[in-house]
């Protein structure tokens, strides 16, 4: 995988538990830095994603309304409360 260089300003404390961080794990700052930008932007965009197919979910009328929702949550709560017993 290729990669690229960045600048980043962090606060003294982020960096101070980024060292220690690295010491601790023996490993690179950098390599620190770089898992936590990528798990980050994977997450974030995951959630951006999201909220993306809801929107064109709604612009295209697959959606349920609150009562029906509801409805399907009381019916499977049931369903688990009996087979529980």
């Amino acid at each position: 995988m290729s990669s690229t260089t960045m600048t980043i300003r962090v606060s003294t404390d982020t960096k101070e538990k980024l060292d220690r961080l690295a010491a601790d794990t023996r490993r690179s700052r950098s390599f620190l830095a770089a898992e936590a930008v990528s798990a980050y932007v994977a997450r974030e965009l995951a959630i951006v994603e999201g909220i993306g197919e809801g929107l064109e979910d709604v612009r295209n009328g697959r959606t349920v309304s609150h009562e029906e929702a509801m409805s399907e949550l009381a019916s499977a709560i049931d369903t688990a409360e009996r087979d529980r017993s």
